[in-house]
Formats: structure tokens, sequence, C-alpha cells
């Protein structure tokens, strides 16, 4: 061996992943108590306030200020909430939705596979952002479009995933035995099939968080996503663009609040793969 002092890369990665998710949660569910002020209130008299550690910040807006004197730390703390909030639920309407049409497509086969097949299909080929403008402009922008936005169009990865899971394990002893034994399809697929799917879903959905999150930032970029006063990342980033010439720390740190959250439900995502499949475990020498 060249080095015996190999290691598993999945051990120290998740450390790191672990700790930016964990802070992310924290300040999601008990930032806004901690912050002294809210994500809309507004003091004319610091305006554009640069980060403490500049000439001009205050200890007292470690970050600085936006262009209405509100606190950029309290802004993003709270926005973390609405980040977290959409990511979630529309990871879990997504992994549902495509779950059990995929077990449906690769378990029934026949005419029930060739519909929903031809649904991911029709589904892939139509541009994500028209389909987005389209709900949106007629639904209005709000949190609840933006999930139903996401979630009717983000299950068709999971259900060719899902899909093609089910078509080798439709084949396997215990589910002919399940079959011969009396078991109707709707338990086979629930206490038989479904079992043998968690894993993998369990990392596709981790993974899925953070694509999720950058898609709810740029909706609210574009102004798709929240309204005001309510406060989202993407929101600030569209907001701080304006000023980045000699304001850059409205758009600068919103934009690593979103950077290091992907990048911690990646990290956790990676090393679940390998935890939950052991053939994909991956070793670096030290």
């Amino acid at each position: 061996m060249k080095n015996k002092k190999t290691i598993l890369y999945l051990k120290k990665m998740p450390i790191a992943g672990g700790v930016i998710f964990g802070l992310v949660i924290f300040s999601a569910i008990l930032g806004p108590v901690l912050v002294p002020y809210g994500p809309a209130d507004q003091d004319f008299s610091k305006v554009l306030k640069p980060p403490f550690w500049q000439n001009g910040g205050e200890i007292k807006h470690p970050l600085g200020t936006d262009m209405m004197g509100r606190d950029i730390v309290s802004r993003i703390v709270h926005g973390a909430r609405i980040s977290l909030f959409v990511g979630l639920v529309t990871v879990l309407l997504s992994c549902f939705i495509g779950t059990w049409l995929g077990m449906l497509s690769g378990y029934i086969g026949g005419k029930m596979d060739s519909l929903i097949m031809r649904l991911t299909d029709i589904q892939l080929s139509m541009p994500y952002i028209l389909i987005a403008l389209a709900i949106i402009g007629a639904l209005g922008p709000s949190i609840k479009n933006i999930i139903i936005v996401i979630a009717i169009t983000n299950w068709v990865g999971y259900a060719r995933i899902i899909r093609g899971e089910v078509l080798s394990l439709r084949q396997m002893e215990f589910i002919e035995a399940a079959v011969v034994g009396g078991c109707s399809t709707p338990r086979i697929l629930f206490y038989h099939i479904l079992p043998n799917v968690v894993n993998s879903l369990i990392v596709l959905a981790t993974l899925d968080l953070g694509r999720v999150i950058i898609f709810e930032s740029a909706f609210s970029f574009l102004g798709l996503g929240v309204k005001p006063p309510a406060t989202s990342w993407g929101a600030m980033l569209a907001d701080g663009r304006i000023y980045l010439t000699y304001a850059w720390w409205l758009a600068t740190f919103p934009g690593l609040a979103i950077m290091f959250t992907v990048l911690g439900t990646n990290l956790l995502g990676d090393w679940l793969r390998d935890i939950l499949d052991p053939k994909r475990k991956r070793y670096v020498l030290v």
C-alpha cells in the first residue's frame, strides 16, 4: 500500500455539512427570537451602514444595513425560515408524488408505465421557467404558489429513479413470494417495495433540498417569490445588486448564506449516499 494512513472521506465531510446545516436550522428556529431587529424595522439614520469592521460600521449592525436602514443580520436570519420552509415542504411533496408514480410505473408496467413515463417526458420537455411564470402569473407571487410550482415540476427525478429501482425489485424472490401469497398490489408496494427504496429517497431528498433553495431564491430574485414585508435571500440579492459597487455587503452576505446552506445540504447528501450504499465509499490518502 502506498500509504497506510488512509481514512474514509465520508468521515470528514459530514462534520462540515452537519455544522453548516445545523447553524441554518438554528437560525431559522431560534434566530428571530435572538436578533434585536425585525426584518422590516427601518431606521433612516442608519442607511447603508457598512459591516462593523469598516469605517462607519457599528457593532449593533455587525453586517451593516441596507438602503432603508434595515439590519442585514436580522433579515438573513428571518430569510432562513422561508428558504428552509419552502425547501422542506417542496421536497416532501415532490418526493411523495414522484415516489408513488415511480412505484406504480415500475411495478404495474404496461399502459400505466407508458402513461407515466410519457408524462415525465412532457414535463422534461417544457421550459421550467415558463411553467413558473405562467403559474405564478396566474395565481400571483406567494410562498404557497412557489411550493406548488416547484413541486409539480420537481417530481420527475424521483419518479424516474424509483421506477428504475422497482423494475429490479419486482424480479426478486421476496416479491414473487408476496404475489404467490395473495398480497394485493397496494400491500406489496407499501410493505415490500417502499422500505427497499427509502434509502434512495433519503439521499435524493437531501441532495434536492439545496437545489430547491436555489430555485426559491431565484424566484424571489425575479420578484416572483414572497411579498414584502417578508424577506428572503433571493429578494435581498435583488435589492443589493443595484448598490453592488459601493455597498457590496447588501448582496454578498445573502449570497454567502445561500452558498453555505446548499453546500451543507450537498455534503450531507453525499455522505448519506456513501453510507447507505457501501459500494460508493471513497477513500483518500492523508
